[in-house]
C-alpha cells in the first residue's frame, strides 16, 4: 500500500490518477487480446500465416502501449502539450510520406514503413491535433490578440486535405465533428453553427460526387441490391448466430468467412461466440469511460484541459459508436477500428496515447489555496468609574 503521506511521484500519480477510468480502459485491452484470440487466427491462416500471428503481435504490442499510456498519464498539461506539438510536426511529414512512399493497400495509400513496422500516421495525428487546436482556442479566449480559431482551422484544414488526399473520408469526417465540438465547448454561438453545419453537409456532399467509393459505400448502404454487401451481410449473420449467450468460445463459424473479422468486424466476432449479452456489457464499458471522461472534464478549472480532454474523449467515443453502429448495419460501411479492441499496431499505439493524455488532463491538481483576510479590530479603551 501507498500511504497518502507518501510524496514520491509515484505516489503522487497514484492518489491524483482517476482509478475508475484507469480500470475501464485495461478492461478493454484485455477484452481487445481476448477477442483477438476469438477473431485472428481464420485470418492468419487465410494469409497463410501462423495461426496466431495477430493475437502474438496484439499481446507483444499490448505492453508497450499501457507503458507509453501510463508514462504520459504522468505528465503535466505543459508537457502533454510539448508531446503533441512533437509529435504532431513528425507525424505530418508521414502524412505526407503515404502520398508518394505510402503502401497501396485496397487502393488506398495509408501506411508508411518505418524501421519495418506499419504505421498509420492518420491514427497518431489525431489525438495530438485534438490536443493543440484545444490550446490555441483556449489561449484565443484568453488574449483577443491571438487567432486561435484560425490558426486552429489551418491546421485542420492541411491535414483533412492530405487524408482526403489518401484517400479517407471517414477519418476526415470524425476529425471534422470533434473539431466542431471544440468549438461548440469554446463557446462558438449558435448563429455561427448553422453556416459550419451547411459546410459539412456540402463536405459530404462533395465525397459524394466526387468519391467513387464514397458513393458506393453510401449506396449500398441505402440500397443493398446496388452492390456488394458481403461483409456487413456476413456481420449481421454472427449477431443472429450468436443469439442472446453465444456459440462459445472458438465456435463460431462466420468469422471464418469474414474478411475483416479481426479489425473493423471484431464487435460481430464478439457477438457470435460470446453473445449479445456479453456485447451490451462491453457497450456499457465504453460508455463508462466515455461519461467518466466528460464527467472529470467538467470538474477542471483549466480552460486547456477541460478542452482537449472533453476533445479526446469524445473522439474516442465516436470511433467506437461508428464501428459498433457499421458492425450492426446502421450507417455506412467505414473501415474504422474499435479501440482498444481491434487487432492492430498503430490502432492500439495510438489510442493508448490518447487515453494517456486524457489521464494525464483528468488527474486531481490542488487548487491555489487563497491567503484569509484577518481583520484585527482595536479593543475600545476601557473608561474609569
Amino acid at each position: 500500500m501507498v500511504s497518502r503521506t507518501d510524496r514520491s511521484a509515484f505516489a503522487e500519480w497514484l492518489w491524483t490518477i482517476d482509478r475508475y477510468m484507469l480500470i475501464g480502459i485495461f478492461t478493454l485491452m484485455v477484452s481487445g487480446l481476448v477477442l483477438s484470440l476469438a477473431a485472428s487466427p481464420p485470418v492468419a491462416e487465410r494469409l497463410g500465416l501462423e495461426s496466431f500471428y495477430f493475437v502474438k503481435k496484439q499481446a507483444l504490442f499490448l505492453i508497450p502501449s499501457a507503458a507509453v499510456m501510463l508514462g504520459v498519464s504522468a505528465l503535466s498539461p505543459r508537457y502533454i502539450r510539448r508531446v503533441a506539438l512533437v509529435v504532431f510536426c513528425v507525424m505530418l511529414v508521414l502524412l505526407l510520406g503515404t502520398l508518394f512512399f505510402g503502401s497501396d493497400i485496397k487502393g488506398a495509400r495509408r501506411w508508411v514503413s518505418l524501421f519495418g513496422i506499419s504505421i498509420q500516421p492518420s491514427e497518431f495525428i489525431k489525438p495530438v491535433l485534438v490536443v493543440i487546436i484545444a490550446f490555441l482556442l483556449s489561449e484565443g479566449r484568453k488574449a483577443q490578440d491571438i487567432p486561435g480559431q484560425l490558426i486552429s482551422i489551418l491546421l485542420f484544414g492541411i491535414v483533412a486535405s492530405m487524408l482526403v488526399a489518401q484517400p479517407d473520408f471517414g477519418q476526415t469526417m470524425l476529425l471534422t465533428i470533434v473539431l466542431f465540438a471544440l468549438f461548440f465547448l469554446n463557446g462558438l454561438s449558435w448563429l455561427a453553427i448553422v453556416p459550419l453545419g451547411i459546410m459539412g453537409i456540402l463536405g459530404v456532399a462533395a465525397g459524394f460526387t466526387y468519391l467513387p467509393h464514397v458513393r458506393g459505400r453510401i449506396m449500398r448502404f441505402l440500397d443493398p441490391s446496388s452492390g456488394d454487401t458481403y461483409q456487413i451481410d456476413k456481420a449481421i449473420d454472427s449477431f443472429i448466430a450468436g443469439g442472446w449467450l453465444g456459440r462459445g468460445v472458438g465456435e463460431g463459424t462466420v468469422k471464418r468467412i469474414l474478411p475483416d473479422s479481426h479489425t473493423d468486424f471484431i464487435f460481430a466476432v464478439a457477438a457470435e461466440e460470446y453473445g449479445i449479452i456479453v456485447c451490451v456489457v462491453l457497450v456499457t464499458v465504453f460508455a463508462f469511460v466515455v461519461l467518466r471522461g466528460l464527467y472529470m472534464a467538467t470538474q477542471d478549472q483549466d480552460p486547456f484541459g477541460r478542452l482537449a480532454s472533453s476533445g479526446l474523449i469524445v473522439m474516442f467515443g465516436l470511433q467506437s459508436t461508428i464501428n459498433m453502429a457499421v458492425n450492426l448495419n446502421l450507417m455506412p460501411a467505414k473501415g474504422m477500428t474499435l479501440p482498444l479492441i481491434s487487432s492492430g499496431v498503430s490502432s492500439l499505439m495510438a489510442i493508448s496515447l490518447t487515453m494517456g493524455f486524457v489521464l494525464a488532463l483528468t488527474r486531481k491538481r490542488p487548487q491555489p489555496r487563497k491567503n484569509p483576510i484577518i481583520t484585527v479590530t482595536r479593543a475600545a479603551p476601557v473608561q474609569p468609574a
